[in-house]
């Protein structure tokens, strides 16, 4: 997984270089997915760190806002499930092994939140 040189923390997806047509309808499937304790969706929150797809076959690198989360295994199995969906091709979820942290949000996020001071 390569960084996006524009975009700190923000992963590029493998994906985008051999599969871009699909990435968009990837994304909008992903945005319909919410964490219910944060209220926002997966790609807001930059919990997707690849995407990769080979043949007929796709794999999500996820992670979690934290390792704990109580709605993990519901978030996960969603995530599948819209993939499969959206890519019309089966689809495996595997654990990334980064730590998530505020800076993985979409670019802004953490001002609405006031957790980044602009002075």
């Amino acid at each position: 997984m390569a960084e996006n040189p524009a975009v700190p923390n923000r992963p590029v997806w493998q994906a985008e270089q051999n599969h871009p047509e699909l990435i968009e309808p990837f994304k909008q499937a992903m945005r319909s997915i919410s964490d219910p304790e944060i209220g926002l969706d997966l790609v807001q929150l930059g919990l997707i760190r690849d995407l990769i797809i080979v043949d007929q076959a796709a794999t999500i690198t996820m992670i979690l806002t934290t390792p704990f989360c109580p709605y993990g295994p519901t978030l996960v199995e969603a995530a599948r499930e819209k993939a499969e969906e959206v890519l019309k091709r089966p689809t495996t979820i595997t654990y990334g092994n980064e730590t998530w942290d505020f800076s993985m949000m979409e670019d802004g996020l953490g001002l609405d939140w006031g957790l980044y001071g602009t002075n």
